[in-house]
């Protein structure tokens, strides 16, 4: 080989030297790079993962909420349930009173099956994107979620346990 392609093959990176284990050093660089940025987006998930504990006080005072909650369903009293509840319930014009809800949700959702299973079911709490602390007791097809207002926790939702 002549000098003058022994020049241009240094140049264009043809001949270099590589390293013990057979890559080159930018490319053992940015294997590094890739790895890294890898385990940085691992990161707010397991932060989030760690979130989901709700503090000493907030867990005080959901237990007072679920404790009255619960006495009301005992007591199969749908207008002391209706109070501790978030109206219009799901945003649903059509429930925007006690005596709406009674008839329209309390009926139909509460049963005594229904009220077993909350009065007994343990509540499994949940902070979300927003930053809303809610917890979730789990019926069968339905979940009942309670969360955490200005006013402190309502009773906001039910959903499908899909």
């Amino acid at each position: 080989m002549n000098q003058k392609a022994h020049d241009a093959t240094k140049h264009h990176g043809f001949g270099r030297k590589t390293l013990i284990d057979g890559w080159s050093r930018p490319v053992g660089f940015l294997l590094r790079i890739v790895l890294a940025a890898a385990l940085a987006s691992l990161a707010p998930a397991v932060v989030q993962a760690k979130n989901a504990v709700a503090s000493p006080a907030l867990q005080k005072e959901f237990d007072g909420f679920i404790e009255k909650f619960r006495a009301a369903l005992k007591a199969n009293d749908s207008a002391a349930v209706a109070a501790m509840t978030r109206l219009p319930f799901m945003n649903d014009n059509a429930i925007r009173d006690a005596a709406q809800f009674g008839a329209k949700t309390y009926r139909t959702s509460f049963t005594a099956k229904n009220r077993a299973c909350i009065q007994r079911g343990k509540a499994v709490y949940d902070r979300d994107d927003y930053k809303n602390d809610s917890y979730f007791v789990f019926c069968g097809e339905l979940i009942f979620v309670f969360t955490k207002t200005p006013t402190g926790f309502l009773f906001t939702d039910i959903s499908a346990n899909d």
